[in-house]
Formats: structure tokens, C-alpha cells, sequence
């Protein structure tokens, strides 16, 4: 019984994986064609575009500085000046993620009262 579904697994897995055809040029040209699809892009969402990744890569950043203070923490085996750096950057990124809350909470009203000004719709 093994070996029957090992073969029929090996004769139909292969086929079973190439039928899957999820149509994506079509769907896009279709989208294109209805419209939906294709967005004029303003000055100003490109500039929350721009923003919003920057403030993104500050995220990720902030997690790197967090992993960072925690393992050198971990390592310090009771050594206070070690554990001391990893306190400090730890409180750091914690006021720098505070910080870059801060500025995209900003830059989302901002942005969102200057494209509701100037988009009237």
C-alpha cells in the first residue's frame, strides 16, 4: 500500500502543481481596461510613500537595536558595565520607536489634511 502511494503520489504531485495557472497578466490587463487598477500618482503621495518606508526602515532598525541590547544582556553574566550598555540601549531604542511613532503619526494627519485640501473629490 506504501509503495502504491508513493507512485501515484509521484505521478500526479507534478501535474497537480503545473495545472495551477493563476492568470495574473490577464487579471492585470483586466484591471487596467476597467480602470481600477492604474492610480495617478501626486507629488504628495509619493512624498508619503517616501516617508512612510523611511519610517519603516527606522522600525526595523529599532527591532535590530532591540535584539541587540537584549543579547548583549544576555551575555553579560553578571558584568554590571555590560549589563548597564544593554539597559541604555534598550531605554534609547525604546525613546527612538517612541520618536518615530511620533513623526508618522504626524506625517499621516499632515499628509491626509494636505491631499483632503488640495483632492476634492
Amino acid at each position: 500500500m506504501k509503495n502504491l502511494f508513493s507512485t501515484v503520489s509521484a505521478l500526479f504531485l507534478p501535474l497537480a502543481a503545473r495545472a495551477q495557472d493563476l492568470g495574473f497578466p490577464a487579471a492585470n490587463k483586466a484591471a487596467v481596461t476597467v480602470g481600477g487598477y492604474q492610480q495617478s500618482t501626486s507629488v504628495e503621495s509619493l512624498i508619503g510613500t517616501v516617508i512612510t518606508a523611511f519610517l519603516g526602515l527606522l522600525g526595523v532598525i529599532f527591532l535590530v537595536l532591540m535584539v541587540y541590547g537584549g543579547y548583549i544582556w544576555l551575555i553579560a553574566r553578571g558584568d554590571e558595565s555590560k549589563v548597564e550598555k544593554a539597559k541604555d540601549t534598550i531605554i534609547n531604542s525604546l525613546i527612538g520607536l517612541i520618536i518615530v511613532l511620533a513623526a508618522y503619526a504626524i506625517t499621516y494627519f499632515v499628509l491626509d489634511k494636505l491631499i483632503s485640501t488640495t483632492v476634492k473629490v
